[in-house]
């Protein structure tokens, strides 16, 4: 029996201007304000923040950015240092595949961002995940445990209690297409947990909590998290309208 408390983070990804945040938020804050034992995660766009962080106040909704520099200041036009993210947010996404795809991240510039934003006491939600090519060449396994390694280099072990990790197929992201919950739970379990076990230890690595991300939806939320080890979801479109994000917030 899983004994980590699941998890579900909004990706909110590049939609809501500031009036659609708030009345998003006005409508999803009292939906799951009776909602207990998940911890809630949303992450709008940067401009977005601010408004968010008032209208989640005191609920138990928390609030994350989509991604961060790892420079603390500096001529780094466009972007947001982890301090500026640390004063709205506790969490942030860090290495999502359209990131990597189209912004040019590396695995050495996501694990500059993990040692970045758990310098400030930010949680990162650290993506990993295999395109179809890579996939259908059987290729998982050591692109994954590539991306996993390397965007976690240095972190202390207890350090490493605050991060997730969020596998995401390429391929399912956005398409319809899911992972069967066996073969992404297979992934979670037999390749990213005993790399988080050699990592930071047993105790630490069979603590963390690893989500699936990838057409989540409320139809398919319940079987994929009643996987060993899928501990939630990092959900996309899906987070963006309240009926099914409440649904699948219910169904961890």
């Amino acid at each position: 029996m899983k004994t980590r408390k699941p998890m579900v983070a909004g990706n909110w990804k590049m939609n809501k201007g500031l009036y659609a945040t708030r009345d998003l938020l006005r409508e999803l804050v009292p939906a799951l304000s009776d909602v207990e034992g998940v911890d809630v995660v949303v992450c709008p766009p940067f401009v977005g923040l601010g408004v968010a962080n008032r209208e989640l106040g005191s609920s138990s909704i928390k609030l994350g950015a989509q991604n961060l520099h790892w420079e603390e200041s500096g001529a780094f036009t466009g972007e947001i240092s982890p301090s500026m993210v640390k004063d709205l947010c506790d969490f942030v996404i860090i290495g999502h595949s359209e990131r990597r795809a189209m912004f040019g991240e590396t695995d050495e510039s996501v694990n500059k961002k993990v040692h970045a934003a758990l310098k400030v006491g930010l949680s990162p939600i650290v993506c990993v995940g295999e395109t179809l090519e890579e996939n259908k060449s059987g290729q998982t396994g050591e692109v994954v445990s590539r991306q996993v390694r390397e965007g976690l280099a240095g972190v202390e072990p207890e350090q490493a209690v605050k991060l997730i990790i969020a596998y995401e197929p390429v391929w399912a992201i956005g398409t319809g297409l899911a992972a069967t919950p066996e073969g992404a739970n297979a992934v979670h379990r037999d390749v990213i947990r005993p790399i988080l076990g050699e990592l930071f230890g047993d105790k630490i690595g069979n603590g963390m909590r690893i989500l699936y991300g990838g057409s989540v939806k409320a139809d398919n939320a319940k079987e994929l998290f009643d996987q060993s080890d899928i501990d939630g979801g990092l959900i996309g479109g899906a987070s963006l309208k309240v009926d099914s994000f409440v649904s699948i917030v219910q169904a961890a």
